[in-house]
This record gives C-alpha cells, structure tokens and sequence, in this order.
C-alpha cells in the first residue's frame, strides 16, 4: 500500500515577495518530492499549495515557516484540502 499523500493550502505573509520565496520553495518542493504551486498574491502574501507524502509535507511546512535568507515569515495560516492531482511543481503568476 502506497503511502497516503495529503495536501495544505498555506497562506504566507511578512517580507516573502522579491526575496526569492517562490524559488526557494520550488526547490524545497524538488528535494522532498512536493507537487503543486506558489504564487505572489496583491496583498504582499504568498499562496502555496503542497502535496505530498505526509513525513515531506511536515518537513515542508518547517521549510516554509523559515523561508529563504532575506526572507522573513511574520504568519502563516495553513488549511487541509482534498488531494488535486499536481504533476508537477510550479510557480504561478
């Protein structure tokens, strides 16, 4: 039996657009085999959408909550959702 994959609807917010946040989490994504998507929103925030195996999204969230170096993550709002099925790991705009 397959591991169960989960998925989280994140909403980051502080200094997390033109620091390279978006880049920083498609590599984190590549590394713990993460699928799904991180866009910049109006507002200054950061929507990320992960999916994965549980043990990776854990790590991932941790990842998150940390940010790139000239990055710094003020809140962090987190939701479960259904599994969509992502191929892929990309960066919207």
């Amino acid at each position: 039996m397959a591991a169960e994959k989960i998925q989280k609807h994140i909403y980051i917010s502080g200094r997390v657009q033109g620091v390279g946040f978006r880049a920083f989490i498609r590599e984190q994504a590549a590394v713990l085999d993460i699928k799904g998507w991180a866009k910049n929103l109006a507002d200054g925030r950061v929507e990320v959408v992960i999916q994965g195996q549980k043990n990776n999204i854990k790590q991932m969230i941790s990842k998150l909550k940390e940010g790139p170096s000239f990055a710094r993550v003020d809140d962090f709002e987190i939701n479960d959702e259904q599994v969509d099925d992502y191929n892929d790991f990309e960066i919207r705009f």
